[in-house]
């Protein structure tokens, strides 16, 4: 993917069905120990799911953009529309289910 910013972010927001958006920082262990596990739970259970990071570090404007102020904070976007937030203290378990249902109703 090019180089994101505000405006980029928005139109892959605006075009894709099914997108997460996954703020973090590397000074985070949080983050760091989260990210292959998102990464994974979406290749294998949620293939249609694009994933976009953002290093709010580096990016600030777009985490603020998106009133984003903790790390590690996703965005759950479907059809163009935030559909869930979680920060902070995010479980697999918990980020499949709140991925589920409206993934399978939009993209089976």
């Amino acid at each position: 993917m090019r180089e994101i910013n505000t405006e980029i972010l928005q139109q892959e927001i605006t075009k894709s069905a099914a997108i997460l958006v996954y703020f973090y920082s590397d000074r985070c262990a949080p983050c760091v120990s989260l990210r292959p596990k998102v990464e994974k739970l979406l290749q294998e259970s949620f293939p249609e799911m694009k994933l976009i990071l953002i290093d709010s570090e580096k990016q600030p404007e777009i985490a603020a953009h998106h009133s984003v102020f903790a790390n590690p904070t996703l965005l759950l976007f479907f059809d163009g529309h935030e559909h869930y937030r979680l920060s902070k203290y995010v479980s697999i378990s918990q980020l499949s289910e709140v991925i589920d249902r409206p993934y399978h109703l939009l993209l089976d």
